[in-house]
């Protein structure tokens, strides 16, 4: 099994990708908590438009803790991506282990109504982590 801190998946012509940094000055491991900031772009590789609906995470930690965390949207927005368009946003995820695992899946709608579920592959969180960029794709 591979241990990366990114990932790529292909559903339905939209392509997910993912990458996670950890985030030391945000972290207490004294206290348990640890930070890692992720980076999500989505890209519609598809010829019709499609717009994001909801969001579901499933985080695991070190311990074999799973949280489930399902939303609309992502960072309070429901991009819509048309051909070849793409979408990025960083969020966060807080762990009481020093490293666990991410994965999930997107919910789209088409235009004419039809929804969507878009799988965002496993990518690990990590202290060694390199850092994101934010000008390259994930």
């Amino acid at each position: 099994m591979s241990q990366s801190t990114s990932s790529e998946a292909v559903t339905d012509g939209i392509r997910i990708q993912a990458a996670a940094q950890y985030l030391p000055e945000e972290s207490k491991a004294s206290e348990g908590k640890f930070v890692f900031a992720y980076k999500i772009t989505m890209t519609n590789l598809g010829e019709q438009r499609a717009r994001l609906v909801a969001r579901h995470w499933i985080i695991v930690d070190s311990e074999g803790r799973r949280q489930d965390v399902r939303g609309p949207g992502v960072v309070g927005e429901h991009p819509v991506l048309g051909h070849r368009e793409s979408y990025s946003y960083i969020s966060y995820c807080p762990l009481h282990t020093q490293w666990g695992t991410m994965e999930g899946s997107y919910m789209f709608e088409r235009d004419d109504g039809k929804r969507f579920r878009v799988r965002c592959g496993r990518f690990y969180l990590v202290p060694t982590a390199p850092p994101l960029s934010l000008e390259s794709p994930a």
